[in-house]
């Protein structure tokens, strides 16, 4: 890497890759610590490159980014960092990143087809976009305007809470139907909970993960890492996963199982734990004559016998699903031996509530996902592990202030637009997307198809931010006939990526860790945090923050073209907290904004609740709040189910399900069960039970099973830009640097030909996509396993081969099936889904 002087930083700055107003902006010396005698700074702020949304700090010379370091305040990540913030150098200082905001030129859009964006000013964007909305609003359709948000901070209150309301779309439409709500959805229909989970991974002594690699994904890694070694002293670590991960390979067992038949080792584990009477009985409880009656493949006639304490059900569970769930039986459908499987269930029940089944996307994002979620999440319940010391843990809330409630500032005319159904077609007899409610979920990917179909109605106008749908979401080529679809679309993005070349504005974003105002709450190592952003260096080229900056300017907008509801209500409610002062300016929204919504934090009000923080200033310079350390037992008979219990059979879904097929008229919730692809019918559809896997392909054909994994270089999905991403790619086990590769067992590898460094075609019934083989043994037999991440054909001139033209590598979701978890509206990325072939090239 090149040193450089501040006049050659700025003079290369200055420069564009051609006239798409692409940022040309070298990458600077880490070594370089000062300029002309001038030391550096180092500044706070948040590294989002995963969902541990971890504390940092950045150090900062003479507006330069040099380093970065873990914030030494944050309790929840011990003050350390994963390798993914030092990736976020190389993103901030990308050449690729997008510098003016862009206007297509060419009507035509389609896979490879040249947007021929030109630049544009700030002023002609907006107004252009404003104008498309107020079409919408004078001819009564301003639900036919879609916001969709990818990943974003704690001021997306501005644009998907509010900014859609006030102009009158019920359609602010989330990712998180692609990121975690099936596994979410196996603790809330469990013990009433719809979140992340928190660990006690200090005190634990068993750790059973479901597809869970703790120690690379995407979930308070840097805790992790900091805190395994202690658990691997004191406690025994099983990973149930068919890919030997970093976690699997340290753990004490490695259970290769064949995917999608997570629920199955779930029941029958809670089987050998039944039968062997070594559940938790001071939580669950027992029989009346203290004698074990749950015997193999015996049902009890009468559950009275049984007194439950902290649980609801156990009886009925056993009665409807678990009876004959034998480790015999789950044996040819997990391919995990029954010898296995009774030693990993009697070693996890002998640590009591100091084990934690650990249910992860793996496990839970399947198409039936939310009944492995549940199925596993159920077993902390058998042991009493849930909310106790050891074991898996809701955590605390952070105080953080709420958006000002839309409603005064809403006429009857736009109160009568957002009563129009949502685009994504959510609380459907097809998509129940059950979060708490019917249709309480979102059903992300089923945008795509809601366009193409017109069902409910046509969208007119879409926004974007924060997100690459075209390349993320599972089957990437009905996502490109949608968007192409879209009469007018609008991407918020730092690199022209897959998305943006369907739009037809393209507006440049700040990055989010280092040139923005923000803030994000999460909870990790038993504290539960809010974590500060703020601008570290000045931001490149014209780009403006995402989620305020850029609505306050639509809002503007609307309002001289004679609609002022949306800037009324960010004028009135988000003045400065510290003088009262009205924004007048984006910037000074921004700001305000960002202070109004942490006031709790940093006014004092808090200090009773964790760390002591008096004014604005303080915040920012600390970065961090943390609540005090969570104590576990609060929630024991106060769970957020109807029973109040922790509930086996759940009573909470029960309810739910009974609701859905009322809103919908249907038959009962048997009907709603054939809808939703579900097989069980009766009672066994409110206990967790296994479900038969779903695969698509004719085995004859494709013979082979797709599975994928993430990488613990993956920002996000957004680290692809960047060469450090492929030159230390070979720190996900089994994979290679500077290459997109295919791990195969070598047992495979030999039936079908197939030899190191072979290039292939690998073709499922949703599509195909190029790749290269490396023979490893850490893949289950039968199984082809590749990391999600490469295969972008527009990101930047690294992750592309030819930018707009030529993918480097191959993006799984070309052959990932466009399929759902339809109670949570969850995409099935994982399950293996597809069945695959193999062809070489």
């Amino acid at each position: 890497m090149e040193n450089i002087n501040r006049r050659n930083f700025i003079k290369l700055s200055a420069a564009t890759a051609g006239s798409f107003g692409i940022a040309q902006v070298p990458f600077v010396n880490a070594d370089e610590t000062k300029v002309a005698g001038e030391l550096g700074k180092w500044i706070a702020t948040t590294c989002q490159g995963c969902t541990s949304w971890c504390s940092v700090e950045g150090y900062v010379l003479d507006n330069k980014l040099i380093k970065v370091r873990g914030n030494e305040n944050a309790k929840g990540n011990h003050g350390n960092i994963c390798p993914r913030p030092h990736l976020a150098i190389q993103q901030v200082y990308d050449k690729d990143r997008v510098k003016t905001p862009l206007k297509r030129t060419n009507p035509k859009k389609g896979r490879y087809e040249d947007p021929q964006f030109v630049p544009i000013s700030w002023e002609e964007a907006i107004d252009t976009i404003s104008n498309k909305i107020m079409e919408l609003i004078n001819n009564d359709e301003s639900h036919k305007f879609c916001l969709m948000r990818g990943r974003y901070t704690g001021m997306n209150a501005i644009p998907y809470e509010t900014f859609p309301k006030l102009i009158g779309s019920p359609n602010n439409i989330s990712h998180s139907a692609i990121c975690a709500e099936a596994e979410k959805f196996g603790r809330y229909y469990t013990e009433g909970f719809w979140d992340y989970a928190d660990f006690d991974l200090e005190n634990t002594k068993y750790v059973l993960g479901w597809g869970a690699d703790p120690l690379a994904s995407n979930r308070q890694v840097p805790h992790f890492i900091n805190i395994w070694g202690h658990v691997l002293d004191n406690a025994t670590v099983t990973i149930i996963d068919p890919r030997l991960s970093a976690t699997a390979a340290k753990a004490n067992k490695w259970l290769p199982i064949i995917p999608g038949a997570d629920s199955a080792l779930a029941v029958a584990i809670a089987h050998v734990i039944l039968v062997n009477g070594v559940w938790n009985k001071e939580f669950v409880g027992n029989f009346a004559d203290k004698q074990n009656h749950f015997i193999v493949n015996t049902q009890i006639k009468d559950e009275t016998i049984f007194n439950e304490i902290h649980t609801n059900g156990v009886v009925k569970w056993w009665n409807l699903e678990l009876f004959d769930k034998t480790p015999q039986w789950a044996s040819e459908i997990t391919g995990i031996s029954a010898e296995d499987i009774i030693k990993t269930a009697l070693d996890f029940a002998n640590a009591g509530s100091r084990a934690i089944s650990w249910t992860s996307p793996g496990a839970a994002m399947q198409v039936r996902g939310s009944y492995s979620s549940m199925a596993a999440h159920a077993l902390n319940g058998l042991v009493g592990s849930v909310d106790a010391v050891g074991g898996i843990l809701q955590g605390s809330k952070v105080p953080s202030a709420k958006a000002p409630d839309v409603k005064p500032y809403l006429t009857e005319k736009i109160e009568k637009a957002l009563k129009n159904k949502k685009i994504d077609q959510r609380g459907t007899p097809a998509f129940p997307a059950l979060n708490k409610k019917s249709g309480g979920g979102v059903v992300t990917a089923n945008i795509a198809n809601a366009i193409l179909n017109e069902d409910p109605y046509d969208l007119k106008v879409v926004i974007g931010y924060w997100n690459n749908f075209v390349f993320s979401i599972n089957g990437s080529d009905i996502w490109e006939k949608a968007m192409a679809k879209v009469p007018f679309f609008t991407h918020i993005t730092t690199n022209l990526a897959e998305t943006s070349m369907f739009a037809d504005i393209v507006l440049p974003a700040k990055m989010h860790m280092f040139e923005r105002f923000g803030f994000v709450q999460n909870k990790q190592n038993l504290h539960s945090y809010l974590s500060i952003q703020q601008p570290l260096v000045k931001p490149l080229g014209e780009a403006k923050t995402d989620e305020t900056e850029i609505f306050w300017l639509l809002s503007e907008s609307l309002a001289k073209k004679g609609y002022d509801t949306p800037f009324k209500y960010y004028k009135e409610n988000f003045k400065d907290p510290e003088t009262g002062k009205e924004a007048t300016t984006a910037e000074e929204f921004d700001l305000y904004a960002v202070k109004t919504l942490t006031k709790p934090i940093w006014d004092g009000s808090s200090n009773d609740k964790g760390d002591t923080i008096n004014s604005w200033k303080e915040l920012l310079e600390k970065g961090v709040w943390n609540t005090k350390k969570y104590t576990p037992g609060k929630k024991i008979d106060n769970f957020a189910t109807e029973t109040k219990k922790f509930e086996f059979y759940s009573e909470t879904l029960k309810k739910v399900l009974i609701e859905h097929a009322e809103k919908n008229k249907l038959s009962g919730v048997d009907e709603a069960m054939q809808f939703a692809n579900i097989t069980a019918r009766g009672d066994k559809v409110f206990v967790p039970h296994y479900e038969p896997i779903v695969r698509h392909g004719d085995e004859k054909e494709y013979p082979l099973v797709f599975a994928e994994h993430r990488s613990r270089l993956n920002r996000e999905g957004r680290s692809q830009n960047v060469p450090w991403y492929y030159e230390i790619k070979d720190v996900d086990p089994g994979d290679v640097s500077n290459e997109d590769v295919t791990k195969i067992n070598p047992i495979t590898a030999k039936e079908y030909g197939l030899k190191d460094g072979d290039k292939i075609k690998i073709t499922s019934l949703q599509g195909s996509l190029e790749s290269v083989v490396k023979l490893w043994e850490g893949t289950r037999p039968g199984i082809v396993i590749k990391c999600y991440g490469q295969g972008h054909w527009a990101y930047g001139s690294v992750a592309s081969e030819v930018f707009g033209q030529k993918p480097r590598g191959g993006n799984n979701n070309a052959i990932h099936i466009h399929e759902y978890d339809r109670l949570s509206g969850s995409t099935a990325r994982h399950g293996g889904t597809a069945r695959v072939k193999i062809n070489k090239i």
